[in-house]
Order: structure tokens, then sequence, then C-alpha cells
């Protein structure tokens, strides 16, 4: 009977060892199942992590693609501004080249203008030279002139009014006439046999008759009375100076200065003009009352209108400096 009861106890022990193991082996399994979830979490975890980054990093570059591309497209635009400015400046660069080619055309075109007007300008100072050389040869041989008739007059103790400028000798109305007469008197003729030979004597001497043009007589009245009366009245005084000088002529020239002297000799009449004035300015009419004999060279005219044309260039140059001032 004992040995019964132990068999019995024996048995129960090895089912409830094989129910401790079998709970073992789930809660074995179990923990296998949570630490395979939890790795399998973990690994989930990871891959989602891992995603995340290479999401980022595909969004980051991503964006450093589109930066990229901004900065291309930037670049691009700016260099289109830069083309379609260099092209601009092509265009500019372009016409300005026109301008300069027409520049260059007209400023040629001027240089050549002023070298035919520096030509032309060489020539006329050249032509200017000679011309003055005449004229300062004309006015030396008239200074010479007038020179050697104040030293003859000087040398025969004869007092005479000779112009310094002009050799013009003046003779007074009031010696050679009575008042309102045309005929010579005594004394008018002996003041002319003194002073006429030496006047004609010099001006014919073989240093100055190949420049003598004229030998000149001018009659000239106060500014009393008719123009016409005194017009005729000054003719008659210097005609009747004239006529006594070609009467005496053979007292002291030869033949053949007679006749220079008849081709020279020349007569006007004046009437009332060009008086005298005193040193007021008032007519002095007996001074005005008188007869002139002068001389004219040759070309002297010619010394006249280059004064004028001098005169002339002088006005130009002067109304165009005016008007660079005025432009200025």
């Amino acid at each position: 009977m004992r040995k019964k009861k132990k068999s019995e106890g024996n048995g129960f022990n090895v089912w409830r060892s094989y129910s401790d193991m079998m709970a073992g082996v789930l809660l074995l399994f179990v923990l296998i199942m949570c630490v395979t979830l939890f790795q399998a979490q973990k690994s989930y975890n990871e891959s989602l992590q891992e995603r995340d980054e290479k999401i980022a990093m595909q969004e980051q570059y991503t964006q450093e693609l589109l930066d990229k591309q901004n900065a291309i497209d930037e670049k691009n635009e700016t260099l289109q501004n830069q083309d379609e400015q260099l092209k601009s400046q092509d265009e500019q660069l372009a016409e300005q080249q026109k301008q300069l080619e027409a520049l260059a055309a007209k400023l040629k075109e001027q240089e050549s203008t002023l070298n035919a007007q520096q030509t032309a300008l060489d020539e006329k100072t050249a032509q200017l030279k000679d011309q003055q050389a005449q004229i300062d040869q004309i006015i030396g041989v008239k200074a010479d002139v007038i020179e050697a008739l104040k030293n003859e007059f000087s040398k025969n103790n004869i007092n005479v009014d000779i112009d310094a400028q002009t050799g013009a000798l003046t003779l007074e109305a009031s010696v050679m006439f009575d008042y309102d007469q045309a005929e010579l008197t005594d004394s008018g003729k002996q003041a002319l046999e003194q002073i006429l030979p030496i006047y004609c004597k010099v001006l014919l001497q073989d240093d100055y008759k190949d420049y003598l043009a004229e030998i000149i007589i001018d009659g000239y009245t106060d500014t009393d009375g008719d123009y016409s009366y005194n017009l005729q009245l000054s003719q008659q005084r210097s005609l009747a100076v004239a006529q006594y000088l070609i009467d005496i002529q053979g007292n002291f020239l030869n033949d053949e200065q007679s006749q220079e002297l008849e081709k020279y000799l020349t007569v006007n009449g004046h009437s009332m003009a060009n008086p005298v004035l005193d040193a007021d300015g008032n007519v002095d009419k007996d001074a005005s009352r008188r007869v002139e004999v002068k001389f004219r060279l040759k070309d002297e005219e010619m010394i006249d209108e280059l004064n004028q044309l001098l005169s002339g260039a002088d006005s130009q140059s002067d109304a165009a400096n005016q008007e660079n001032t005025e432009n200025n």
C-alpha cells in the first residue's frame, strides 16, 4: 500500500516538470519574438532614419542643384545683358567711327583749304614784300627830293614854305596877284624867277627824273563869293604861273629838260576847296588864297591803293577778331 502512493507522487512531478519546461520554452519563444520584434522595430526605425537622411540629403542636393541653376540663370541673364550692352556699345562705336571718319574727311578738306590759303598767303606776302620794297624806294626818293629842294633854297638864301611830307611849295596869292586878279604882278614874277628854276632843276636831275610823274601847279581861293567864279579865278592864276614858267624855262633849262618839263607840267584850279584854317579852326582867308607848286612821283597811286588795302585788311582783321570774341 505504501509503495503505490510513492508511485503516484512521482508521476505528478513529471507532468509538472513538463509544464514548467513548456512554460520556459514559451517564455523563451516570447523572448525571442520580443527580441525579434525589437530588432525589427529597430531596423525599421533605422531604415526610416536612413530614408529620412537620404530624403534630406536628396532635398539638400536638389536645393543645391536649384541654387546652382538659379546662379547659372542669373549668370546667363547677366551675360545676356552684357551681350546687349556690348552690342549697344558696338553700335555706338560704329556710329562714332562714322563720325570720326566724317571729321577726318572734313579735317582733310580743311587742311587742303588751309594749304591753298597758305600758298596764296605766301604769294601775297612775297608780292607785298616786293611792293613794300618799291614803296620804300619811292618814299626814300621822295624824302631825298624834299631834302634836296630845302638844301638848294637854303644855299641860295631863299626863304620858302615847303611841306616836309609832300614837298609842296606854297606861293602867297597876295604876293603873286592883286586882289581878285589873275595877272602876275612884277613882284610875283620876280619871286617866280627865283623859286621856279630851283624847284624844276632839282626835280629834273638825273637822280630823280626817272621817278617823276608830274609837276603840278594848283590854284586856290578863299571861301568868299561864288564857287564857279572862284574856280575860274583859281584856274586862271595857276595857268598864269605855269605860263610864266614856260616863258622863262629857257633861262635855266636845256632843250631836253624843257621838253621833259612840258611833259610833266599839270595845271589845276580848286576854287575854294581845302581852305587853310587858323589855330582856332576858322578859315584864314589870306592864307587860303594861294598857289601851290608840288610834284608827284611814279607809283604814288599804288602807295595810296596799298594803304587803302592795308587799312581794309586791318578793318577786316578787327571785324574777324571781334566775331571770334563774340563766338567764344
